[in-house]
């Protein structure tokens, strides 16, 4: 229960973020506003470090395989990408289609066993519930004529 507790937040945070971020790219620019995110970002986390973690950034160069340091590379162009289809959909329509390319994305992940994860067997109840995901997406698109 607490991780679909932590999961809502999650999404919650995400679309708040994605509705602040681009206000304030509209009153400075795409990189301006992404860069804060990352910089304010970085200071939370330091914060965060210093007050309960303090172990060390040297662990991170020994690390294997070292492509999944691309994280932050990754979360500035999730950035970015949340910013300009937010700008140019609106949040609701953007989110539906992030949650489900998301959605998609990680059920291949799990399915091919990709990045080192757990290989997941092949569910039709997955497929299903990706289909109605969709169709849903379709039915909020959907406009009278």
């Amino acid at each position: 229960m607490i991780g679909i507790m932590i999961a809502i937040l999650s999404g919650v945070l995400m679309s708040v973020q994605g509705v602040f971020n681009t206000d304030v790219t509209e009153h400075s620019s795409l990189w301006v506003a992404n860069s804060w995110v990352q910089v304010t970002a970085l200071a939370v986390c330091l914060a965060f470090w210093g007050i309960t973690d303090r172990s060390s950034f040297a662990l991170l160069f020994d690390f294997r395989p070292r492509y999944v340091l691309l994280g932050g590379v990754i979360g500035a162009f999730i950035t970015l990408t949340v910013i300009k289809s937010m700008n140019i959909m609106g949040p609701a329509q953007a989110v539906l289609f992030i949650v489900i390319a998301q959605m998609i994305s990680a059920y291949l992940i799990e399915l091919f066993g990709l990045f080192g994860t757990e290989k997941a067997d092949w569910s039709v109840q997955k497929l299903v519930g990706m289909i109605v995901a969709i169709a849903g997406v379709v039915i909020f698109q959907w406009e009278r004529k």
